[in-house]
């Protein structure tokens, strides 16, 4: 199969070079599609508060793009963990957040939320699937909380994404396929999967109809292994296989085992439907996600003497003695259903008064995972297992904004809106009699909560002259967390006991202030300055469980976390596009971190303590320009340098001084793309990052094993050819020297891509 894969990459490369020598369609002659999306793009220079990137289809070309994040992870100072194409828990790190502070940065769709604000970490990724790589027309990628309309979970940043609304009937199909050859540890094989996408778009009159399916089909590399923990016992089986290694702290270990294959599929189904009745316009947007995760074909190292598979148990291997537990070979199916339905309006209110309105809701349907306690191929194997269930879990938004163009002085603008926001999450766990049906015995730990926002923003924006511009701007918050409860069981009961906890309320003020100096139309100069409150969110404050492997704490008394931003911008354009030097820092107080220690047998224990305070400073470099140095080349270049420091940790006091987690000094990203003519290109792209730390007490520094915090240098390639009759067919690869390095779990290996789509 594998092979098969290489050979249809290698032939589509090859076809694309003889379909442009041959091509009779002159350039002259080729048709450029329009695109139109319902919000617009902004102003990217001297009178934005916040820097800005904006992504357009153009800017794609160099990328090898299977699902959403691949758009936007060569943007500067942005990171994306996604360990392979499909992972649920591809999260989001902007500037000074890192990539498991996934509260701090925002992602929106059309206007709709797909950030995450129920839970951390790797669980707090944004719901990317919701919208599919293939219906994406623009993006706008907004830095730090500069902007009155953005809250304090927007300290990183914010992903603005904008789909294609139809003007006319359209058809689209395409599809991908993609392998990658993995070898770490005591795995080498090879993993594929797919991608197919297909979407009929339509306008009658006023109203523009949109219908899609995305169907995603992923086999990944392992993304955990197990060391054996040092053990006593007497009389130790005698096995063989056990690899020896350093782990992530330069201890040797001896490691056992991989989780094997992980087989991933998503099916996403949007419905759009747009309307416009004099100057106003309307969207609905509805998406449904169905999504199922299976991981059961764990692999152990470990061999009897007779040759048998070792699953559990105290062994003795060349001499070291260690415990395996049989839980870590547990299967686990994930079973997801998720609802997200968003509306938007936009119209005149009066010749010089717009008003525009977006409300949602994002439900989780059902969100199960059920796991086995051994290894299916264990001998010692049985049914019973554990059940985990996110019961009523979701979100509601709702947004009114009025934008006043006149207010009698010329250039003052006014911007003031309203928001409010609300959040739900319950999450029981079961131990299971039967796992494979998710019978429901017992309960073995219940948590949940809610939280709500309401805010209040304005912003004043003056355009003093044709020089100078500022802004000043507010934002009110009022938050409150509400029926949280969390499990304290008694065993001598009959009955489950929760400890439900108080009613919490904050109210914080955030003001913000900006000013512009563009001293001629090549140079542009900005200082913005942001206070920003981020206030905790369901599973910091409640989440307590007890799950195989993990332990959760609550700590419902979380202080909201406290920012001081400030943003220096000197810009210069030339004459095929920009480039722009950032400045930033960061001052933020008690830093909401998910501290954990790892129990005797590998359990691992956590919660959230906050952090005293955490610095951080750094400088963006950044050129996109088109016909850079040669006709036809187009480049987005960005390299960045940031020094986050903790500073002050009352509680544990030895950790001051050192660098914040997964906070590399250096990234740099290129993609370049090279047109041969209108319809063949060809695209190169590069990303850096330095070494970092995962851990706050900086003990973690073996690099490229498991656990590690890897620096990186991964090189992509991209072609692509377009027929006249609609056809395009491309190839690439991505990791092209097969760099092993992890970010905790491994990030692929060299993957192969073949893709076509189809207009008609």
């Amino acid at each position: 199969m594998n092979n098969q894969f290489k050979v249809a990459a290698k032939t589509l490369l090859l076809g694309s070079a003889i379909a442009a020598a041959s091509s009779s369609v002159s350039a002259q002659e080729q048709q450029v599609e329009q695109i139109v999306i319902w919000g617009s793009e902004s102003d990217q220079r001297a009178n934005s508060v916040s820097p800005i990137s904006v992504l357009n289809q153009e800017d794609f070309r160099a990328i090898n793009v299977a699902t959403t994040e691949d758009v936007v992870k060569f943007e500067p100072s942005v990171v994306i963990r996604r360990r392979f194409i499909g992972d649920s828990n591809g999260v989001l790190g902007m500037r000074g957040s890192n990539m498991f502070q996934t509260s701090r940065s925002m992602v929106f769709a059309d206007g709709v939320p797909l950030h995450y604000l129920l839970q951390s970490r790797w669980n707090g990724a944004p719901r990317w699937t919701m919208v599919s790589s293939s219906e994406i027309a623009q993006v706008e990628v907004i830095y730090g909380p500069f902007s009155a309309e953005y809250s304090g979970n927007a300290m990183g940043g914010v992903v603005e994404i904008e789909t294609a609304i139809p003007q006319q009937r359209e058809f689209h199909f395409d599809s991908s396929v993609f392998t990658q050859d993995f070898n770490a540890y005591g795995f080498d094989g090879s993993v594929q999967g797919y991608k197919s996408f297909f979407s009929y778009g339509d306008k009658i009159g006023d109203t523009s109809v949109y219908f899609s399916v995305n169907r995603l089909d992923n086999e990944a590399q392992p993304q955990t292994f197990r060391a054996g923990s040092s053990s006593s016992a007497a009389n130790p089986q005698v096995v063989t296989g056990s690899i020896v290694g350093n782990d992530d702290r330069s201890q040797s270990m001896n490691w056992f085992m991989d989780t094997g294959i992980v087989d991933t599929k998503t099916n996403n189904y949007k419905f759009k439907l747009g309307h416009d009745f004099g100057n106003w316009s309307t969207l609905l947007n509805l998406a449904y996600e169905d999504r199922r995760s299976v991981n059961d074909s764990a692999n152990s190292y470990l061999r009897d003497t007779a040759g048998n598979t070792v699953y559990s148990g105290h062994v003795i291997d060349n001499g070291e003695q260690f415990f395996v537990p049989a839980s870590r070979f547990a299967s686990n199916d994930l079973q997801r259903d998720s609802l997200n339905v968003g509306l938007r309006l936009r119209g005149d209110l009066t010749e010089s008064i717009e008003l525009e309105a977006n409300v949602s809701r994002f439900a989780v349907l059902r969100d199960e995972s059920r796991s086995s306690s051994t290894h299916p191929n264990d001998p010692a194997h049985t049914l019973t297992g554990q059940v985990s269930d996110f019961g009523d879990t979701g979100w509601d938004t709702a947004e009114v904004k009025l934008y006043f163009n006149d207010l009698t002085v010329p250039g003052l603008a006014l911007t003031t809106g309203l928001r409010h926001e609300a959040y739900e999450l319950n999450l029981d766990v079961y131990d299971s009699a039967n796992y494979q049906a998710g019978e429901k015995t017992a309960y073995t730990s219940r948590s949940g909560g809610e939280t709500q926002i309401f805010a209040a923003f304005a912003q004043l924006d003056w355009e003093i002259n044709r020089y100078w511009n500022t802004a000043f701007g507010v934002r009110y918050e009022d938050f409150e967390s509400s029926n949280g409860y969390y499990s304290d069981d008694d065993p001598a009961t009959s009955a489950f006991e929760v400890v439900n906890v108080p009613t919490r309320s904050s109210d914080k003020v955030s003001p913000k202030f900006s000013i512009g100096y563009q001293p001629n139309s090549d140079w542009a100069l900005r200082y913005s300055f942001a206070r920003a409150y981020r206030f905790p969110i369901v599973e910091e404050l409640f989440s307590q469980y007890e799950a195989y492997n993990s332990i959760s704490v609550a700590n419902p008394g979380l202080a909201p976390e406290s920012g001081l931003h400030h943003n220096v911008s000197v810009e210069r354009t030339i004459d095929s596009g920009l480039v722009r030097v950032n400045y930033f820092q960061e001052t933020i107080e008690d830093v909401i971190e998910a501290q954990a220690t790892i129990l005797d047998g590998g359990t691992s224990l956590r919660t959230f303590i906050p952090v005293g305070e955490i610095e951080t400073s750094g400088v963006e470099f950044i050129t996109n320009a088109d016909d850079l140095f040669i006709n036809n080349l187009d480049i987005r270049f960005n390299v960045v340098f940031t020094d986050s420091l903790i500073v002050k940790n009352a509680p544990d006091p030895s950790i001051e001084g050192n660098v914040y987690p997964r906070m590399p000094e250096w990234r740099g990203n290129l993609l370049a793309t090279y047109n041969f003519t209108n319809d063949w290109n060809m695209g190169m792209n590069f990303q850096y990052a330095s070494d970092s730390f995962g851990r706050t007490d900086n003990t973690d520094t073996e690099d490229n094993v498991y656990g590690a915090q890897d620096g990186y240098e991964r090189i992509g390639l991209r072609t692509s050819y377009r027929f006249a009759n609609g056809l395009s067919l491309g190839a690439g690869i991505d990791n092209l020297t097969d760099e092993v390095a992890y970010v905790a779990h491994p990030w692929p290996g060299r993957t192969f891509y073949a893709n076509f789509s189809y207009d008609f």
